[in-house]
């Protein structure tokens, strides 16, 4: 695969590079500076091209500490009633508590009294995390059944009404719902949130730049919200539509470095417009607490082994970038509103539409630019022990996402409860112990 980097005329990079060397400038925030309308929209260098030696950046390069890439998984759910397959709220089950005697601080709650968010602890590597995600989905459901409830893992319900969902009593909550009212409280979706350790700042900012080419084959791969108020809304993840209303949140900007965007976080605190910076809720964000890039693109899963194989793809992509970055090499950052088409895109049609290649200047089935990716990250699976877990990205790919599923089962019983009924069975499928996956190339 070609790797994308800016796009003056070769005589003028040529120049650059030699300066690039004498004075030790900074490659990548010069390279952004200078900009060729030339009517295209990028040169690809061959990987191994001479040239990428003189796009130095030492300092940057040298000075960060490789990355732990270690893996937080964060999934929110759904307590159902098992009589009419609407949201019930878990509050007087007193799940939460529960819980909690078990799980500690890995089991929290939402702005809505049905939501329950899990998370793992800091995971070494990706068979770490697969064991406590299939752990904790067990232990919530268990709980959830003895007090009759059950757990569906979807990121909108099918048919039920914000309108009629009760608002968790906790202050931080009212607080929010303050702030933005009716936005808030029609907010009732359910996200995976993918935490890859990088414990350098600086180095961070430039990974989250570059990932962001990359949220939406994740989205494609992810969407599992085809209805809203009991209705086909025709998008594969109306989530996303829902959480737009939002302040701060889809893509981020280009960032040049960790302290413009610090200083980007200073300016909204001062204003006024946010007290710190969870409220960034971007679609991948440096986490403001702990040495992690948070991707929060995806719709949550049904599965579990849905969850793990994104998880183990997102790890790979921030490892592939990283490697590209110590061979001073790179992937184009593109502008934000041409992600944002293929955003969209995602979001309308998943895995079924077409996403742009924006090198090539032509739009790709997004199951080929998802194999052209698996292509991509191949060389960095085998490091990370997760090539099993990735081979399920295949099965994705021939089964199709939640949403396709949640339609084929609606278009044939007509019937949203039994869609609820085959989401409550899938939420619970493939949580115990299997035998590891045959090993074969990703891709």
């Amino acid at each position: 695969m070609a790797v994308l980097v800016s796009d003056p005329p070769q005589l003028l990079i040529g120049i650059l590079g030699v300066v690039v060397i004498l004075f030790r400038l900074d490659w990548a925030a010069l390279s952004q500076r200078m900009r060729w309308d030339g009517g295209t929209l990028g040169w690809a260098l061959p990987a191994n091209s001479s040239f990428l030696a003189f796009a130095r950046n030492d300092k940057n390069v040298d000075d960060a500490m490789k990355p732990t890439f270690t893996i937080g998984i964060e999934e929110e759910y759904q307590t159902i009633d098992p009589e009419t397959r609407d949201l019930r709220s878990h509050i007087q089950a007193e799940i939460l508590a529960k819980g909690q005697l078990i799980l500690q601080e890995r089991v929290k709650a939402e702005l809505h009294q049905s939501v329950v968010e899990v998370g793992t602890g800091i995971c070494k590597n990706i068979k770490e995390a697969k064991a406590e995600v299939k752990m904790l989905r067990r232990d919530i459901i268990r709980l959830a059944k003895e007090n009759g409830l059950r757990v569906a893992s979807v990121a909108t319900h099918p048919f039920s009404d914000w309108r009629t969902q009760e608002i968790n009593p906790d202050d931080r909550y009212k607080n929010i719902v303050e702030d933005m009212q009716l936005v808030a409280r029609a907010n009732l979706i359910f996200g995976l949130h993918v935490h890859i350790g990088i414990e350098d700042r600086e180095t961070a900012i430039h990974m989250m730049n570059h990932a962001r080419y990359f949220l939406p084959h994740l989205l494609a791969l992810s969407t599992n919200s085809p209805f809203w108020l009991g209705m086909d809304t025709g998008l594969k993840s109306y989530r996303c539509k829902v959480f737009d209303k939002f302040p701060r949140t889809n893509i981020p900007d280009y960032f040049p470095s960790w302290g413009e965007y610090e200083n980007f976080i200073k300016l909204l605190i001062k204003t006024n417009c946010i007290d710190n910076a969870k409220k960034i809720w971007w679609d991948i964000r440096p986490h403001p607490f702990f040495n992690t890039i948070e991707f929060r693109v995806c719709d949550i899963p049904m599965r579990a082994d849905e969850t793990i194989a994104l998880a183990a793809l997102i790890q790979a992509t921030v490892a592939k970038l990283y490697k590209l970055h110590t061979a001073n090499q790179g992937f184009r950052l593109y502008r934000r509103a041409l992600i944002m088409e293929n955003k969209w895109r995602a979001s309308r049609y998943g895995m079924d539409g077409k996403l742009i290649d924006f090198g090539k200047q032509i739009e790709v089935p997004a199951r080929d630019l998802i194999r052209e990716y698996l292509e991509f990250v191949d060389d960095v699976v085998d490091e990370l022990d997760s090539r099993d877990e990735l081979n399920y990205i295949h099965t994705m790919l021939e089964e199709g996402s939640g949403a396709d599923r949640q339609l084929r089962v609606y278009r044939e019983t007509g019937d949203l409860k039994k869609v609820v009924d085959y989401i409550m069975e899938e939420t619970e499928a493939g949580l115990e112990e299997e035998e590891p996956a045959a090993e074969r190339k990703v891709g």
